[in-house]
């Protein structure tokens, strides 16, 4: 089965202020009716990476079988990681890259868990270019982070 999953993280104020991120989720089924599940959460205290991170993650953990998967980002720092081949290097190097330590490996080893069943391809789009997915997704991410803060998860990684 083919599982399209599109991501976009946002916070305000990086890394103080809130943030949240938004997934969506297509597939077709044998009938060749489009189905779409929607996931979004807020954080009180978060980065824009870690919100980009948390998007890729719950989108492929809500997969309940091995699928082939195309995830789209507008996150470089999500897409590179793959495509470039960043995360084979930070793996033989302790979670180190050219500047030093990797940051968020706590969400790095949860999306190399969540990923290890799939057939993944990570494919870049230009983020606010009017991809109806992406706005979606940074919609969702934006109304997340704006939620009270009553409704807002800690993020205890995000300092």
């Amino acid at each position: 089965m083919l599982v399209k999953i599109y991501t976009d993280g946002a916070a305000r104020g990086n890394p103080e202020g809130p943030g949240g991120y938004g997934t969506i989720l297509t597939y077709e089924d044998s009938r060749g009716v489009l189905h779409e599940r929607e996931y979004s959460q807020g954080y009180v205290r978060t980065t824009n990476n870690r919100m980009e991170l948390m998007a890729v993650i719950v989108g492929l953990e809500a997969l309940n079988r091995p699928c082939q998967v195309e995830l789209y980002s507008d996150s470089k720092y999500v897409t590179d990681a793959f495509n470039k081949h960043w995360v084979e290097s930070w793996l033989k190097k302790g979670w180190r890259g050219s500047s030093g330590p990797v940051k968020n490996v706590d969400l790095w080893q949860r999306l190399l868990k969540a990923k290890e069943p799939h057939a993944v391809t990570f494919i870049w789009v230009k983020g606010h270019d009017g991809h109806a997915y992406n706005e979606r997704c940074d919609k969702l991410a934006t109304s997340a982070a704006d939620r009270p803060a009553a409704e807002l998860l800690a993020d205890v990684g995000a300092s």
